[in-house]
């Protein structure tokens, strides 16, 4: 592996980035604003930072919010669709779901109008045979129509094309005769499954987001080009690995979530490399908190992401569990008369109260604050306009008042709710999913998490807390760190007594070739190959179908039946022989391991002090929600000792409570907690639980 690296994370507000100089034995990092409008401008900024020359790079891989963030606010490429006569209308009548659950209130609007809709002669069965020949002719003249009618890109999505994609793969070469560009997308060619709505959604977000990547990665190239950089730039994907620049705007919907992706996969190699192989990743920022599973050291995946409603991105996609609390989530009393943190939150401005920024509404930052977890000298410098009295009265007049609260109350109640709402949705990928938390570790990351993350492990009975070096960047560094991959579904659906096995077996084949021809076309140096296989499936009759991991790409019936029984009864303890299983789809990921990346190296060793009496900076009182003592008084204050993160030793054993600082988060030591530092500087902290067994 070449000897410079970087892993570069594009947020929503800042842009990370991470230089490895292995053959220096030095880290650099940089964290600077994301620019909107470019953001490229960002990246190079970074770049810029650590002092780079572009010309010694190695490799560079890219996570971006370019395509989740477009699809958000609708900052999309005008759209066309060519379609199956009588079937215009399928991406616009969906499923037999509701924008909200209760009431007839709520709209919705397809990614692509009506009038940018057309229809044509053409129709398969769902066996894949020919009922009704495709009208070439009405192809061309619809995609002469909707080029002149402005739009950009294009998609074609024909009925039952997921069991015979002849006449889409025709479709596309008559429109390419006609098309300004190459963004023309088959929908068959992103999802090659069953059920119209979820293909055709899938295919709609493909076109929609492509040209706008396309621009983005053209703009981003140009500009490490005249830099000097003359490698392939590898762009991370939602499935957590990496894909060639010059190959990933084809199928652009591959991109979306990438950067919780990038987190989790940062988590799985840490993990994995320091002897934790079952991990619950958590990843709390300012505005939400992503939480994801990791089994044998590889992170689940899920084809049943849900971006908003109506957007259902039916590719697979490292399976992360999101809700609305960071460190900016606004506490406020409910029209129950109820304590209520986030999904609100102040963002980057205004901002929590203690930040100066004209935020006036409390947040759990402000809580912590108020609760000695956070610095005060850090928070409110001289110059801020705001004071620790101020912010105590705020919290006082916004929620305390109507609950009967004083300021150090108010702050631990909303503590509480927050930690309660972020253990629910580890709760969501865990127990939910017939996972017992306490077999795991708690990987916590991002700017907050490593704040809250001993007090969740606590409430949940996870008996250890794995926090890595840059707990801020983690982003980055799983960008830095992650495989090429390339991920294939096809659609069965028949019953598993029914099914052709030879079929099966020809189809991983197929996918597993597919993936090693495209790992070789890249030219990227990875070091081994890894296949996953894996089954959808579902009993007959039901909606809703359960992942089945295969052992191996020539599974026997019996194999997949069993191991579909099994997780079946595992998930929701129930047995039921009387009804046939049907096999959905297949699935094939092909992941090409990249070189290890040496994460002692993260740590600076001329920071180290010689013993733990060296990392200590000082001490203040600190609130925590035992008070040190029996968990059932309501809390209290204990003189803390607040130290240097990156001072500690190697090697280095101490009890909780404490206070550790490092450049991009605090953590917090719950009383009762156990730290190690291990041999790359990670902290490995073991934490009691009344309630574990």
């Amino acid at each position: 592996m070449g000897s410079k690296i970087i892993g570069c994370d594009v947020g929503g507000t800042f842009t990370d980035l991470i230089l490895l100089d292995e053959a220096a034995g030095e880290v650099r990092i940089a964290k600077v604003p994301t620019t909107p409008d470019n953001q490229a401008v960002g990246v190079m900024a970074a770049i810029d930072k650590v002092g780079v020359d572009c010309r010694e790079l190695s490799l560079l891989l890219h996570g971006t919010t370019t395509t989740t963030n477009a699809l958000l606010e609708k900052k999309i490429a005008k759209c066309g669709l060519i379609t199956t006569k009588g079937f215009r209308d399928v991406l616009e009548l969906g499923r037999r779901t509701r924008p909200n659950a209760y009431g007839l209130l709520g709209s919705f609007e397809p990614l692509i109008s009506r009038e940018y809709r057309l229809e044509v002669d053409e129709r398969m069965d769902a066996d894949g045979n020919v009922v009704t020949a495709l009208d070439e002719d009405g192809v061309a003249r619809a995609a002469q129509s909707l080029v002149e009618m402005g739009c950009e890109s294009l998609v074609i999505h024909f009925l039952h094309a997921y069991a015979n994609d002849a006449h889409e793969i025709r479709a596309a070469e008559i429109a390419a005769e006609v098309w300004p560009n190459e963004h023309i997308t088959y929908g068959s060619a992103i999802l090659a499954e069953f059920r119209e709505y979820e293909r055709g959604v899938a295919a709609a977000v493909n076109a929609s987001i492509q040209p706008v990547l396309s621009r983005y990665l053209a703009r981003l190239r140009d500009e490490l080009t005249t830099a000097g950089y003359d490698r392939d730039l590898l762009v991370m994907q939602g499935n957590g690995g990496t894909v060639s620049s010059s190959i990933v705007a084809q199928s652009a919907i591959n991109t979306v979530m990438s950067g919780p992706a990038s987190g989790v996969m940062a988590a799985a190699y840490t993990g994995s490399r320091c002897g934790f192989d079952e991990i619950i990743s958590y990843d709390m920022g300012g505005t939400s908190s992503d939480v994801g599973l990791i089994r044998g050291g590889i992170p689940a995946t899920s084809s049943e992401l849900q971006l908003e409603y109506g957007m259902p991105i039916h590719v697979p996609m490292v399976d992360v569990h999101t809700i609305g609390a960071g460190g900016g989530s606004i506490a406020f009393i409910n029209d129950a008369g109820m304590l209520q943190v986030g999904p609100r939150s102040a963002g980057a401005v205004p901002g929590p109260i203690c930040y100066g920024k004209g935020g006036v509404e409390p947040t759990i930052t402000d809580a912590n604050l108020v609760l000695g977890r956070l610095n005060p000298s850090a928070l409110l410098a001289v110059d801020s306009p705001v004071s620790m009295e101020q912010v105590r009265q705020r919290l006082v007049d916004a929620v305390g008042a109507e609950l009967g609260l004083d300021a150090e109350d108010t702050a631990a109640a909303i503590l509480q709710i927050g930690n309660d709402r972020m253990a629910g949705a580890i709760r969501m990928v865990s127990l939910a999913r017939g996972h017992d938390p306490r077999d795991f570790a708690l990987f916590a990351f991002g700017g907050a998490g490593p704040l809250h993350a001993t007090a969740l492990a606590a409430e949940l009975a996870i008996p250890q807390v794995l926090i890595p070096a840059k707990p801020g960047i983690t982003n980055a560094i799983g960008c830095a760190v992650a495989d090429v991959r390339h991920d294939y579904v096809n659609t069965l659906n028949q019953p598993m007594a029914d099914v052709d096995m030879d079929q099966v077996h020809g189809i991983l084949a197929g996918q597993i070739a597919a993936g090693q021809r495209i790992i070789a076309n890249e030219g990227v140096e990875v070091e081994d190959e890894v296949l996953v296989h894996a089954a959808e499936m579902q009993f007959q009759g039901q909606s809703h179908m359960l992942r089945i991991p295969l052992d191996g790409a020539t599974p026997s019936r019996e194999e997949i039946q069993a191991a579909f029984e099994e997780a079946y009864y595992s998930r929701f303890s129930l047995r039921l022989p009387e009804i046939r299983a049907v096999l959905v789809t297949l699935h094939t990921a092909v992941i090409g391991r990249r070189g290890e990346i040496a994460l002692a190296s993260l740590m600076d060793p001329s920071m180290r002090a010689a013993d733990i009496a060296g990392a200590k900076t000082g001490s203040r009182q600190v609130w925590f929600p035992n008070g040190g003592g029996d968990s059932s008084d309501g809390g209290g204050w204990l003189e803390t000792p607040i130290m240097a993160r990156d001072a500690l030793p190697l090697g280095a054993k101490f009890p909780g409570p404490a206070i550790l600082e490092q450049m991009d988060t605090t953590i917090i030591i719950e009383p009762g907690n156990e730290v190690v530092v291990d041999d790359v500087g990670n902290l490995v902290v073991h934490v009691p639980a009344a309630f574990r067994e």
